[in-house]
């Protein structure tokens, strides 16, 4: 089964408001085995709720609307939905007295205007409110379900949880979703797309999607069946040969981060970590801090932006820098052997660069990373080019450092 969130109320359209209560009612829903299709968000407009309505209801067989329950005239939900279905708008007057008794108790008189609240789509089954004003209602129609939901996250959590979720198990075939993510560094998203489509695109179930960010990227597998041993198996299926055309740029099975995974190899060998940071400013220290626990193996850091600080905390000749500049291989490599030494850690990550957008040289455009990794058996440096914009370029550069890390922790076990 399939299912379709409505968001509604202009608030939403705002940058200042975020619609959590779909991401809550497509957990909810996953766990039942059913997939969330499509969301909406809608401003408080008659009629293009309604047809927004109508939609959902022709292709989907669950259709949540959450929001515009209230009192006031801009709260359309009720009116936009009997609209769709075609059906009246009923009064209940046992719902105003209700309400009103639940005014009289605060010691306050009801609006007439929250009589608006005691209309109800014709065939609608009510849904009591227990923290709040405005009731729910269950509407059927041509094989859809309708679940008119309150927009405040505690009222339609618990509406939805003791009112919605047994009629729903009542209705959905017994069903489960698994997922499946592998995070992935060190190649772009067409080169990978390329190499594992073939395997991927031979299946419709499980469902594959990927997400590219600056230097990461998550490959979803989702798969929807039966029971669990067959929905595992089928992600397994799939996966499996994907997971060998990667090899080690696979960096999580979790969905960890490739700080978090860097951070487990220190710890599993005992090492400490110091970083020397130019370009970056601090992005690598903060997103090895950012990991819980990270205080048992990451020391600090030194941001050393300019050439003076360079020399004068990690001890960067002022010859090697005249010489070769300080986005140079020779610096990054003097960079983290200086922070190893002065921290006295068992490996030191430096990165220098050109961030942008000035400072580019014609040998050196914006974009030049070069990454120095000084261990127990020496500095290794790599250099890349990173295109984009300077917040991707900086954190392109953080993901890279991690990753070169990674992979030396792993190779020397």
């Amino acid at each position: 089964m399939n299912a379709e969130i409505v968001a509604v109320g202009s608030e939403m359209l705002t940058p200042e408001r975020v619609d959590t209560n779909s991401l809550y009612l497509t957990a909810e829903l996953n766990n039942l085995g059913v997939e969330v299709v499509s969301k909406y968000v809608v401003g408080d407009h008659l009629e293009r709720l309604a047809g927004v309505v109508r939609l959902a209801v022709s292709r989907s067989e669950i259709v949540i609307l959450s929001g515009g329950l209230g009192p006031t005239e801009d709260d359309l939900t009720r009116d936009a939905v009997a609209a769709a279905l075609n059906r009246q708008l009923v009064y209940h007057p046992e719902i105003a007295e209700a309400l009103e008794q639940r005014f009289a108790r605060l010691n306050r008189k009801m609006a007439e205007v929250n009589k608006r609240q005691a209309f109800v789509i014709a065939g609608a089954e009510i849904l009591p409110n227990e923290r709040g004003t405005a009731p729910g209602q269950w509407v059927e129609q041509n094989g859809s379900a309708l679940m008119l939901l309150p927009g405040p996250p505690h009222e339609l959590k618990a509406m939805f949880e003791r009112q919605c979720l047994p009629r729903l198990a009542a209705i959905v075939p017994k069903q489960v979703i698994r997922t499946l993510e592998l995070r992935v560094a060190g190649m772009g998203e067409s080169d990978l797309d390329q190499l594992i489509a073939p395997v991927y695109k031979k299946y419709q179930n499980p469902a594959t999607t990927i997400l590219a960010g600056a230097g990461d990227i998550q490959i979803h597998f989702r798969a929807q069946c039966a029971s669990p041993a067959e929905a595992e198996a089928l992600l397994c299926e799939v996966s499996g040969p994907i997971e060998v055309l990667l090899g080690d740029r696979i960096y999580s099975r979790t969905g960890d981060s490739i700080e978090a995974v860097a951070g487990k190899l220190l710890l599993e060998r005992r090492a400490t970590l110091t970083v020397a940071e130019s370009c970056t400013g601090g992005l690598l220290g903060e997103r090895l801090t950012s990991v819980p626990g990270s205080s048992e193996y990451f020391l600090g850091g030194f941001i050393t932006y300019s050439n003076a600080l360079k020399t004068e905390l990690l001890g960067v000749s002022a010859e090697l820098l005249a010489q070769h500049g300080a986005v140079s291989q020779p610096v990054a490599e003097a960079m983290a052997a200086g922070a190893r030494e002065r921290a006295g850690a068992t490996y030191a990550l430096s990165i220098t660069g050109i961030a942008g957008p000035g400072g580019a040289t014609d040998t050196k455009p914006v974009g030049t990373v070069f990454i120095g990794l000084a261990g127990p058996s020496g500095s290794e440096v790599l250099q890349r080019q990173v295109f984009g914009d300077r917040e991707r370029i900086r954190m392109f550069a953080s993901q890279l450092a991690l990753d070169f890390l990674r992979r030396t922790l792993t190779r020397r076990g």
